[in-house]
């Protein structure tokens, strides 16, 4: 097994080829000898680590963080990535490999969707590896993502939402309620308490650093809102006087209800209707109202334009008051009955075609 020997600042390092043929020794001697000339070499420690390691840099971070989807990074780890990446070494690790992977999870059955969720965990874990000082990877590999035909276009005009209402157990309505009206995500309102509720000026205070980009916001309260909130705090006061949380089940925090969510739907046929839907009916109504878009998106909580104007879907309602305004407009101009057709066939005289276009 041939060896090689190479000097950074009068430092010695010494490295296996893991060849027995000479050749191979010089090509990584002079590729060494490279990466020093250019500052590319960050030591042999790099050239050592595995994916695994790697991997649990990224665990670490989640968990230092309190990210909420730790749980669901681990479960990736252990049931994909791990068996497919894990003794490789980061030095080696190539779009290759992520091809390959790619192919094995189409095979049995993975969406585009989850494929680039696993992806993402290997992409965060190359480039806090390149973060640290100094680098645990000597570089970081391209990561190809797959597309995804995840845009919905869900909403739920005001009777359907009546209905399916009606059909949510008890626990779960008020949620609804808040929902549709402001267009919370799911995690920021399962995480309010009562101290930041105030009925008196019918406001919803969301604290910093319990809403997706760590920022607090106020939410009016308006509709029927006022009067769920009022009647579970009646509730919470003579049942659970010791529950902080206004989203509950007999006085325990809310942490999963897709089963209901899924089951009242049935039964509202509603089929298909997913919590978050409720996040772009609210943006369309508050629109509809006439609401400055901008203060629109500061209730919704959007950041980015670009996001509000996908969720502000227009619907076929939307296109008929547009149609009816239009035409109104256009009737007013015009002080004729729109519908009717001028004849412009052959018979028609020139001048009174000219008179009919002006």
């Amino acid at each position: 097994m041939w060896w090689i020997k190479f000097y950074r600042n009068g430092q010695p390092f010494r490295e296996s080829s893991h060849s027995v043929n000479y050749a191979d020794a010089e090509r990584l001697l002079k590729r060494r000898q490279g990466e020093i000339v250019t500052g590319k070499f960050a030591g042999l420690a790099p050239e050592r680590i595995t994916f695994r390691e790697l991997a649990q840099e990224v665990v670490n971070d989640y968990r230092n963080n309190g990210r909420s989807s730790l749980a669901h990074v681990e479960r990736r780890l252990k049931l994909h990535l791990l068996s497919a990446f894990a003794a490789i070494r980061a030095a080696d690790f190539s779009t290759s490999h992520v091809r390959r992977y790619i192919a094995t999870r189409r095979e049995a059955g993975a969406s585009n969707a989850e494929i680039n969720r696993e992806l993402a965990i290997v992409k965060r874990a190359f480039r806090l590896a390149a973060q640290c000082d100094p680098p645990g990877v000597a570089r970081v590999p391209h990561i190809p993502m797959l597309e995804e035909d995840n845009v919905r276009t869900g909403f739920l005009e005001h009777e359907p939402y009546r209905r399916l209402r009606n059909e949510l157990p008890i626990y779960l309505r008020l949620l609804l309620v808040i929902g549709y009206h402001v267009g919370c995500r799911k995690g920021e309102l399962l995480e309010i308490e009562w101290p930041q509720m105030d009925l008196g000026v019918r406001r919803i205070r969301l604290e910093p650093g319990t809403t997706k980009n760590k920022e607090g916001r106020t939410l009016p309260i308006f509709g029927e809102m006022y009067e769920w909130l009022k009647m579970e705090r009646d509730i919470r006061d003579a049942q659970f006087p010791q529950c902080q949380r206004v989203f509950h089940r007999n006085g325990k925090p809310i942490r999963d209800f897709r089963k209901a969510w899924v089951e009242a739907c049935k039964r509202a046929e509603l089929d298909g209707l997913m919590f978050h839907d409720l996040r772009r009916t609210a943006v369309r109504n508050m629109v509809r109202a006439g609401i400055p878009e901008k203060i629109a998106m500061q209730i919704s909580g959007h950041k980015t334009r670009s996001v509000f104007d996908r969720y502000n879907i227009v619907s076929d309602r939307d296109l008929d008051l547009a149609t009816d305004r239009m035409e109104r407009y256009l009737t007013g101009l015009t002080g004729t009955i729109l519908g009717t057709v001028p004849d412009f066939s052959e018979r028609a005289e020139p001048e009174n075609v000219r008179n009919l276009l002006q």
